[in-house]
């Protein structure tokens, strides 16, 4: 079994992180884990990115904290791999499978949401709806895209309210979705009995093949404190 954080942001990309890439990959490492997926906050949420750059520069800088995470992983025998928060209406979906060359080759892709999703597909994407009853004073209303992503996050341990997580639990027995977990990890301060994430049956080596195990059924949630 192999154990993997699916959602975890950076100090380089994400404005409200305070980890860098390089700490992030050697805090999982020291975890136990087996990878992460760096899923920083896409140019419509909450980026370090300015807006008023050319589209190739925002993707250079938007890949810095996935890179970082990557260099140090590969240092330190850590698989990292890249991934995307999408931010459409209040509603967060996880995004696996993408790369830079895919972001250089679909400039604007953050503005249309369900255009995204078309071209995202294509590419053999895995769609995750974040958090989806997360509450939050700039959140004005709760979105759900039953029929715009693949999956649900319902445990995430990095947003409080158990409540939530209890509420996407019902979202995806509603919908038959197959489910997942994620610390939402921004900080280093984050209690290692607080971590979650995947487990897996197959080993990860490329991006894609976390959405070929999801679809087979080889993967289920991770849930805080447990041990494998």
């Amino acid at each position: 079994m192999y154990k993997y954080e699916t959602h975890l942001h950076t100090a380089e990309t994400s404005a409200c992180a305070s980890a860098t890439g390089a700490e992030q990959a050697r805090r999982y490492k020291a975890e136990g884990y087996d990878g992460i997926f760096v899923t920083d906050h896409f140019f419509n949420s909450n980026t370090t990115v300015p807006r008023d750059i050319s589209w190739d520069e925002k993707v250079m800088l938007y890949c810095k904290g996935y890179e970082n995470a990557k260099a140090e992983g590969d240092r330190i025998g850590l698989k990292v791999f890249f991934g995307i928060e999408y931010t459409y209406q209040g509603a967060d979906i996880l995004v696996y499978g993408l790369d830079k060359q895919w972001l250089f080759a679909h400039p604007n892709c953050d503005r249309d949401f369900y255009q995204f999703y078309y071209d995202a597909k294509a590419e053999g994407a895995l769609l995750i709806h974040a958090h989806p009853f997360r509450e939050a004073d700039y959140l004005r209303e709760i979105k759900l895209l039953p029929k715009w992503v693949d999956g649900v996050e319902v445990y995430n341990s990095g947003n409080g309210k158990e409540v939530y997580n209890e509420r996407a639990e019902w979202y995806a027995k509603q919908f038959g979705f197959r489910t997942t977990a994620g610390s939402d990890n921004h900080h280093l301060s984050v209690r290692s009995e607080r971590l979650a994430g995947v487990v897996s049956e197959v080993e990860f080596e490329r991006p894609e093949d976390y959405a070929r195990a999801f679809f087979a059924d080889k993967i289920r949630p991770l849930y805080p404190a447990e041990r494998l």
